[in-house]
């Protein structure tokens, strides 16, 4: 058995991790899209490192695009066994992988007629609506706490990963020649005390362990609770500098906790009297499907239900459908705050949004989580004073500011606590994948003082045997 790292090795993003039996059977846990990669995205993304063709299973921890993006193009290419996921991400990554292929569609076109201007040959997108739509024909539902047999080698039980709604860590019962060996996959894991979600559960004893390490060098800010942080930047933004604030946020999970907090401002009686808008079509599908699987929510917002019916949103808050009133909001000069996608702001509504007010310095631009060091917000986050957008450079004049405790992924502790139910003796090998290289060098050290013997960083496409 071996397992070769095809994605989010040493880096966060475009999560694919491939394994491999004797009898040559190969499964693909994740399939995800690279993000914020400057220019060597789209190739990245264009070029597997393996045969499509030769897969005969798909195991998918949750929706996000950085773990579920390139699925389309996967099938496109040669797939055709299942995908398999529990009932909240197949229902979210249908919406999610129409989204990105709209933004796709709508991306070419536009560098399209640059490249035409240049005499260079026109791209096409990685798939297109069509392609996202057929690919969900291929999704099979897993319930969580539950061994589900995929063959006579492997068997698959998810359980909740406490991430967004629907994520998994995936664990495997893997059978070679009359010997079991079980590999647990973590997907991404959610924090210990999440506003909204369940923790994470604990799982089985595993001989092998792929973990991601986003935030292994680090602990989240919790002294400030996230409302008082969103009203402390509305308030500095809208109240005092009379500006917009432009909240970059991922759809799922991080927008819905956004609204959750203005939500308890609003019953404070806090939230400032400015106008709030919601410029995601998509943020507004998912948040319709998150309401819909309250049985994953915590104990603290099973509460709040019994005396708000939806919590996730309040009054004064407008949902934006429509391009043109999309765009209209970049004609406002009153202040207002405006949520919108992507969370990285390197694509989607939000960075039309930013190419928009940057240069303003009445405005301010917030970053809610983490983005990739290329990408846009990356590059906001770390105080670049000139940025490119949609081939215009344009100096940063808007404050930025950046709320990194709202993470969806666990810290330090959230991932040790993760590990906790596991005898690292036990452990033959433990995979840090989805981190930054130095943040996982520091989580590689403090994992080996725990006891884990073997912790390896793997490179990408880099092959390993497990046994």
């Amino acid at each position: 058995m071996k397992i070769a790292f095809h994605g989010a090795a040493r880096t966060v993003t475009g999560s694919k991790h491939l394994l491999t039996l004797k009898n040559g059977k190969k499964y693909l846990l994740d399939c995800g899209m690279f993000q914020g990669m400057g220019k060597d995205t789209d190739g990245m993304n264009r070029n597997w490192g393996f045969d499509p063709t030769e897969i005969s299973t798909l195991i998918l921890s949750h929706a996000h695009i950085d773990h579920s993006g390139l699925i389309p193009k996967f099938i496109k290419d040669g797939f055709s066994g299942k995908v398999y996921c529990t009932p909240a991400t197949k229902e979210l990554t249908g919406v999610l992988l129409e989204d990105s292929a709209g933004i796709q569609e709508n991306e070419i076109k536009y560098e399209n007629k640059r490249r035409a201007q240049s005499s260079l040959p026109y791209l096409k997108p990685l798939y297109d609506t069509l392609d996202a739509m057929n690919a969900m024909g291929h999704f099979v539902e897993v319930e969580y706490d539950n061994w589900f047999t995929i063959d006579e080698n492997v068997e698959l039980m998810y359980t909740d990963a406490g991430h967004i709604i629907g994520s998994a860590a995936v664990h495997l019962k893997i059978t070679e020649n009359g010997v079991t060996k079980r590999l647990t996959f973590s997907g991404d894991v959610g924090r210990y005390r999440d506003v909204i979600l369940k923790s994470p559960a604990e799982f089985p004893q595993a001989d092998f362990i792929i973990l991601e390490s986003t935030y292994g060098n680090s602990l989240h800010d919790t002294l400030t609770t996230t409302p008082d942080q969103i009203l402390n930047w509305i308030e500095k933004a809208c109240v005092q500098k009379k500006g917009k604030l432009i909240m970059a946020a991922f759809s799922v999970g991080r927008t819905q906790e956004i609204l959750y907090a203005m939500n308890q401002l609003e019953n404070e009686g806090r939230l400032p009297p400015v106008e709030y808008f919601l410029d995601s079509p998509l943020s507004v599908d998912a948040t319709e499907i998150v309401k819909k699987y309250p049985q994953y929510f915590n104990d603290t917002i099973q509460k709040v239900l019994e005396k708000d019916d939806d919590p996730f949103s309040f009054k004064g808050l407008k949902h934006i459908k429509t391009v043109d009133e999309s765009k209209s909001l970049n004609f406002r000069n009153g202040p207002c705050v405006i949520i919108s996608a992507s969370g990285m702001a390197d694509a989607g509504r939000v960075k039309h949004h930013i190419s928009n007010n940057i240069e303003n310095s009445r405005n301010t631009i917030l970053l809610t989580g983490y983005c990739e060091p290329h990408s846009l917000g990356g590059k906001l986050m770390r105080g670049d004073k000139e940025v490119n957008i949609y081939g215009v450079l344009h100096e940063v004049n808007a404050e930025i500011g950046a709320i990194r405790s709202m993470s969806a992924h666990g810290d330090y502790d959230d991932l040790c606590q993760f590990l906790a139910c596991q005898d690292p003796k036990r452990v033959e090998k433990l995979f840090l994948v989805h981190g930054e290289y130095e943040v996982q060098q520091e989580f590689q050290n403090r994992l080996l003082r725990k006891g884990f013997a073997h912790v390896d960083i793997p490179a990408m496409h880099s092959e390993t045997g497990l046994g």
